[in-house]
């Protein structure tokens, strides 16, 4: 039996991946079957092979990993793919900027923790006037919108950041069109114009160069789209997103610590800031200098909140115990929804829109 419980299996497989190779078999093969829940299994694949360890492991625990590591590999391509369409589809308007976010956006950087990444879509953000236009190329263009409620229509073009999901009617890739990265409900007000002004073009694909977030952007948006983005199946990932990016910006971005915290507070984001780097910090052993943890606490909520996110958030990180799943997770996961839906719509609005998600999923 394993001695070691699965949290700790997963902290130590994406923290110290080369130490996988001396468990026994009983926790490697627990730590392969939750880290495929948390969508981790090609990022350990990743880090294994790149170190010459995935051959050490047994035949059934290499299989897994070398599954794994193919299939993001294809994932990376279809998102390539679907990056080349979506410019060609947009060329011809240099004054037209097209950011790409999240996942795709760690590709098109190159940064090390993209490999081994599985992709499920593509997000792109554009200035909100251009969002017609940027929409009706598409729509031209083979890309179809989903078909929804009207309420859900009205969700996405009054309240949201973004556009209703399209799809491509043969690739069938969906792609988010944002026009910032929090709701317009919202308690927080980044300045959009200020992440597209700050963005950082990549110049690969013809006639439409796009653009990836600033260092410190990236990271901050991945902090906010964890803690103020809604569910939290894949949150254990984000949150290794979070550790990857501030440990690779910290090492090749001049300047990266002096700028972030006051960026943050630049972006109205110094609430999700705080978050990110205390759980990074305390989860992931991120370092973080000493200044800039004081810097976020001084900018954090009161202490009884900070208590309990300390007691929600580790528990719904994680991915529970395949044959063990605990209540209390579900409960953190559930209260965590509820937040995040707070802290970016009004009480009344609120109450309405889960009030109909619970009458649509009771239908």
């Amino acid at each position: 039996m394993s001695r070691r419980p699965e949290r700790q299996l997963m902290i130590d497989a994406l923290t110290r991946p080369h130490a996988v190779a001396s468990w026994s078999g009983v926790d490697i093969d627990l730590a392969l079957r939750v880290l495929r829940r948390a969508r981790l299994l090609g990022r350990l694949a990743e880090a294994l092979a790149g170190a010459g360890l995935l051959d050490a492991l047994p035949a059934p625990a290499r299989d897994v990993l070398s599954s794994a590591q193919i299939a993001a590999q294809a994932r990376a391509r279809v998102a390539r793919w679907e990056l080349d369409r979506l410019a060609h589809a947009l060329g011809g308007d240099g004054a037209l900027p097209i950011v790409v976010l999240k996942g795709c956006a760690y590709l098109l950087a190159d940064l090390p923790h993209a490999r081994g990444r599985m992709f499920a879509d593509v997000d792109l953000l554009v200035p909100q006037a251009r969002l017609p236009d940027v929409e009706a190329r598409l729509l031209s263009r083979g890309w179809q919108t989903t078909e929804l409620t009207a309420y859900d229509e009205r969700y996405y073009r009054e309240w949201t950041h973004e556009l209703p999901p399209l799809t491509h009617e043969e690739r069938e890739v969906e792609v988010d069109l944002h026009h910032n990265i929090q709701m317009r409900t919202s308690r927080l007000k980044p300045d959009a114009r200020l992440l597209l002004a700050a963005a950082r073009p990549i110049p690969h694909f013809g006639s439409l160069d796009l653009s990836v977030l600033a260092p410190v952007d990236m990271t901050l948006h991945a902090m906010t789209h964890l803690f103020y983005g809604g569910e939290m199946d894949d949150a254990l990932r984000e949150l290794a997103d979070i550790d990857a990016l501030l440990r690779h910006f910290a090492l090749h971005e001049p300047g990266f610590w002096d700028r972030l915290w006051s960026r943050a507070v630049e972006l109205d984001l110094a609430r999700p800031a705080f978050y990110g780097l205390r759980y990074a910090h305390r989860l992931l052993a991120t370092p973080v200098p000493d200044a800039v943890l004081a810097a976020s606490r001084a900018e954090g909520p009161p202490a009884v909140v900070t208590a309990l996110m300390d007691q929600l958030v580790p528990e719904a990180l994680f991915p529970p115990h395949p044959d063990r799943p605990r209540r209390r997770t579900a409960l953190a996961r559930l209260l965590l929804y509820v937040r995040s839906h707070w802290v970016r719509m009004p009480p009344g609005m609120l109450v309405r829109h889960l009030a109909y998600k619970f009458y649509v999923r009771q239908s």
